[in-house]
């Protein structure tokens, strides 16, 4: 028998695996840097370089990349810096993954600190994340449709599904030179630097992804002159670029998470030869999903009169999207300063980070808790000491708003920072205002019998015989006038004339009269 069919695309998740490891070594200061006294900042952030995968491992290395901020009693330069790496090597099992499989591998730092060995010597310690996911491809074949002349009975079902039409990774790069206001004096060294992504969306077209937002950028420094000392100001770079992706359209379901992967900074001399620009290089990783959603009359059932035709059903799952849906959260706390911290004099530099750590889907929606990290970068009033760091953790719990599904549903989840404003109310007092966005995609999971392949035999005719040619038949819970015409070899059609009825839903209880029928 010939048949129609399309075949669906998706992707399947076949395991995951998830490590938290402690990355620690000592790290001795370059011969160029002065010795250290203290440490006022530090960060890290975690570079994966190689990714293989072998018998049911996870293979990979990379470095965590840090940045310290601190003091030293060099005369007329209280305040340094300096960058290091610690190189790693972890693996992660998930059973059944094969060499080829595309494996997804994040690492993230939870904590990192920083101690003092000796003035030329320290000791680095973190608490690393590792998430590895593993998806295959996989297709989906789905019964469309038969000839006129094969001469069977089908039922059809219309079904809303996803289908992934893209799931890739890119980059954009933005190059952007930045010059200081006139009333910022020269520099002679860029001591910490923070970039963050703000408002970053996406936007679908024929052929491409445009992205735009913007990058708001902090910058720590020290003045060319001696008497004019440490300088900070801050700015925003706006971000627009465009991606090639040859599946695009603008009705697409998207996902696309932006998040930097590289940055640099280098100070330049202007037109007179001083150094008041700045050049700043980024590239930010994107992570492209896209789904077209499609309504498809599937057939869901077949027989015939004249033969036995019997198909073959096989359990798959299809994804509908049941809502995209965005919501703001909107926080408010103080900053308290321990006793051994310093007074503020005022705030240079705020750095913030947004961790989702948990979600469960509530009657109300999907209830999104987590914790904005805001580090605080300040003047002090005292010269041996001029900067000083402070970090706070606020917590937020946010509900987005999901309709009830009758089936599994599965999210995904994304957040973003929309703002942060840090404003001094004391010498030992910081206020915090944030906003955050929260972004939801659901797709409930359909499960249903496909047909795969259909087998045709001749009819039984002596077992055709020997059933009653007139029956009676009560309606129980879930009958389908379908399945009980295949069942007592008649149609639809000679049931509802036969019975009278005007529509093909059967109710529990109803009586109908069945006359078999001879093909």
């Amino acid at each position: 028998m010939e048949l129609e069919r399309q075949i669906l695309h998706n992707s399947r998740e076949v395991g995951r695996a998830f490590s938290q490891v402690t990355l620690d070594d000592d790290y001795n200061l370059p011969d160029f840097k002065p010795d250290l006294t203290k440490v006022i900042k530090e960060r890290g952030k975690i570079h994966l370089d190689e990714i293989h995968v072998n018998n049911g491992h996870v293979w990979f290395k990379g470095v965590l990349e840090f940045d310290i901020l601190y003091r030293t009693d060099l005369d007329g330069k209280k305040i340094n810096s300096l960058n290091g790496e610690i190189t790693f090597q972890e693996s992660l099992s998930i059973d059944g993954i094969e060499e080829l499989d595309p494996v997804k591998v994040e690492g993230k730092i939870e904590d990192i600190s920083v101690s003092v060995i000796n003035s030329r010597k320290l000791s680095i310690r973190s608490l690393a994340e590792f998430t590895a996911v593993a998806k295959k491809p996989e297709e989906t074949a789905v019964l469309t449709g038969i000839p006129d002349k094969t001469g069977c009975e089908i039922e059809t079902e219309q079904m809303e599904i996803l289908e992934l039409m893209t799931d890739k990774k890119d980059t954009l790069r933005i190059r952007k030179e930045i010059s200081l206001s006139s009333n910022k004096p020269n520099m002679d060294e860029i001591l910490w630097s923070s970039v963050e992504l703000r408002g970053v969306n996406s936007r679908l077209k024929n052929g491409e992804i445009e992205v735009a937002g913007e990058a708001l950028i902090y910058v720590l420094y020290s003045g060319a002159e001696e008497e004019e000392r440490l300088q900070w100001f801050e700015t925003t770079v706006p971000i627009q670029g465009s991606v090639e992706c040859n599946t695009c359209e603008e009705s697409l379901v998207c996902r696309i998470e932006a998040a930097l992967a590289q940055v640099n900074m280098e100070a330049l001399p202007d037109e007179d030869g001083e150094e008041r620009n700045i050049l700043l290089e980024m590239v930010v990783n994107l992570s492209i999903c896209l789904w077209k959603e499609e309504q498809l009359e599937i057939i869901s059932d077949i027989y015939a009169l004249d033969r036995q035709v019997n198909p073959g059903f096989q359990t798959a799952c299809f994804e509908k999207l049941l809502v995209k849906n965005e919501a703001k959260c909107r926080m408010a706390d103080k900053i308290e300063m321990d006793s051994e911290q310093e007074d503020i004099l005022q705030i240079c530099v705020n750095e913030e980070k947004l961790a989702i750590e948990q979600t469960a889907i509530t009657d109300e929606g999907v209830l999104a808790e987590g914790t904005l990290t805001v580090e605080v970068l300040y003047m002090t009033p005292d010269d041996a000491m001029p900067i000083g760091s402070t970090r706070a953790y606020i917590p937020f719990s946010q509900v987005i708003e999901m309709p009830k599904a009758q089936n599994p549903v599965k999210i995904h989840l994304d957040g973003g920072i929309e703002q942060v404003t840090t404003v001094l109310a004391d010498s030992r007092t910081i206020d915090v205002k944030a906003v955050i966005s929260l972004n939801l995609l659901a797709f409930e999971q359909q499960e249903r019998m496909a047909i795969t392949d259909i087998e045709e035999t001749e009819l039984d005719l002596a077992a055709l015989q020997q059933s009653p040619g007139i029956v009676g038949y009560i309606a129980r819970e879930g009958d389908r006038l379908f399945g009980i015409a295949k069942e007592n070899h008649t149609t639809m059609e000679n049931l509802m004339e036969t019975n009278h009825l005007t529509g093909t839903v059967v109710k529990p209880g109803e009586k109908l009269l069945i006359i078999k029928t001879v093909g």
